[in-house]
């Protein structure tokens, strides 16, 4: 996640970069691979399946094309092809990144003018939704439930409140998502705040 930031890529490049990798190690053994091999490789494939080439320091001086860089390049390379190989060449994936786009404008229309003006609920929306491949939730969970879990976490967290919620028939986050239930809501909810927890233990 840091380095593709640093690398200046796009926000469904990153996903895609960390969904393989979290896809790489639920088929394998954490242990018998290099990680930062694995993440390297993630982002080289994530590059190139969704057509962004970050350049590396493209401030800087050239590489030396030495023997150290030739390792580097044919490790890359032959650890994307393993990657592939044990995916089966299913690397393409449905983000939950168009879906929260949806969900936002709706709700933008939907919602007080001045109540969307005075909370940072899309912004936060975000930020919960990047955050979210920290753990893989993009495996467990469908795209449109974990846009749609971020969204209610957001309006949570700023107490905004969705005109008319208590008149309806149905809760309001159940109009954009008819399959989405309260548990499996809760349960994202759960592993995102668990993501957070899990920072502040870190030492």
């Amino acid at each position: 996640m840091e380095a593709g930031v640093k690398l200046g890529m796009r926000s469904i490049p990153i996903a895609t970069a960390c969904t393989i990798y979290h896809k790489f190690f639920r088929e394998t053994n954490l242990d018998a691979y290099d990680p930062y091999l694995i993440a390297m490789s993630s982002i080289y494939l994530a590059s190139k399946m969704e057509e962004q080439h970050p350049y590396f320091n493209p401030s800087g001086e050239p590489l030396e094309l030495d023997s150290r860089f030739w390792e580097l390049r044919d490790s890359i390379v032959q650890c994307e092809l393993l990657m592939l190989r044990v995916l089966r060449f299913q690397v393409s994936f449905q983000h939950p990144h168009k879906y929260l786009l949806h969900y936002l404008v709706s709700l933008k229309n939907w919602l007080n003018c001045h109540s969307w003006q005075r909370t940072p609920v899309a912004v936060t929306a975000g930020a919960l939704l990047r955050d979210s491949y920290h753990r893989g939730l993009c495996l467990r969970f469908q795209a449109q439930h974990i846009a749609m879990a971020v969204l209610y976490l957001a309006l949570q967290v700023y107490g905004v409140e969705v005109p008319a919620e208590v008149e309806t028939e149905k809760p309001w986050w159940q109009v954009f998502s008819d399959d989405l239930t309260k548990p499996v809501t809760d349960n994202i909810v759960s592993d995102l705040i668990q993501i957070y927890a899990m920072d502040t233990e870190i030492p």
